[in-house]
């Protein structure tokens, strides 16, 4: 089942720039669309996975560790928790 969602999280285009070249070019398995937006308080991360499950293991074994290291490597400490997922009821996405 599609699964869509948006999260917020602190940070900047330089930041998520440093986290997309850690990921790496590979576009990964499931992913239908993602799209990243400026608001006050950093970025707001808007994705359609073909299933959740492609996504959860995409979050954990690449986007989690990618930016505990830029973090890291920039000095800052990573957030006690993690943004906040909000499951989207998506009716259609074009491509």
């Amino acid at each position: 089942m599609t699964y869509a969602f948006y999260y917020d999280a602190p940070g900047n285009e330089k930041i998520y720039r440093l986290v997309t070249k850690a990921i790496g070019d590979q576009r990964p398995e499931g992913l239908i669309a993602a799209v990243v937006t400026k608001t006050d308080t950093g970025l707001r991360h808007l994705d359609v996975w073909q299933s959740r499950q492609q996504w959860l293991t995409f979050r954990d074994g690449q986007v989690r560790p990618a930016v505990a290291a830029v973090l890291a490597d920039l000095g800052i400490p990573a957030p006690a928790q993690p943004p906040e997922e909000h499951e989207l009821d998506l009716v259609d996405v074009a491509p």
